[in-house]
């Protein structure tokens, strides 16, 4: 539900000013699940959903924040692509806008961090791969080691595909499971 006041503020607002306020708690809400700040999400939609670029303290006003945190939340969403810096003739201030394109955001964030943290986890199972092999191929190899060398590599195959799934989807659009479902058959017949 609601958060930082919004709850009690909703029945006294204008119809469109409730509406905003529920869509920034439900994308804040959104963001959060996926790992990011909360004001993030809210400060995005309450942009997205302006007809025109907003100033610093319009924002902190309407979703009753503080300068400070408001000024943070934005310096972060500059820095992910999602929010742009504005200036208007005659104005000492800044105004910022949201990125309107929503796919180009979704793909920026991906390559930014979901490709990212399975080029990492990919690195992490190959050398674990690397560390493990000469143990589980040794004459002598504990059923141990066979068996983690295994699952590395059924973890080190999973990453392949995520990767390869996220890149799909970044660069065509769309998403084909045939990769997942043959790991998934693959990785079944591993374990029997």
């Amino acid at each position: 539900m609601a958060r930082s006041g919004d709850e009690s503020r909703t029945g006294e607002l204008e119809p469109s000013a409730e509406a905003e306020l529920l869509a920034a708690e439900a994308i804040g809400g959104l963001i959060e699940f996926w790992g990011f700040k909360r004001q993030m999400g809210r400060i995005w939609t309450l942009l997205y959903l302006s007809d025109d670029a907003l100033a610093a303290q319009d924002i902190c006003d309407r979703l009753q924040l503080s300068a400070g945190a408001a000024s943070m939340t934005l310096a972060e969403l500059e820095q992910w692509g999602v929010v742009h810096r504005l200036r208007k003739p005659g104005e000492r201030r800044d105004f910022f806008a949201a990125e309107t394109d929503i796919w180009k955001m979704v793909t920026h964030v991906w390559r930014e961090r979901e490709l990212r943290q399975i080029e990492r986890a990919q690195a992490a199972f190959d050398r674990a791969k690397r560390l493990v092999e000469p143990l589980a191929k040794a004459k002598g190899a504990s059923r141990a080691h066979k068996v983690k060398l295994a699952r590395l590599r059924q973890l080190a195959a999973l990453a392949k595909v995520g990767d390869a799934l996220a890149r799909m989807v970044l660069e065509q659009g769309k998403l084909d499971l045939g990769p997942l479902r043959n790991w998934r058959a693959g990785a079944a017949s591993d374990e029997e």
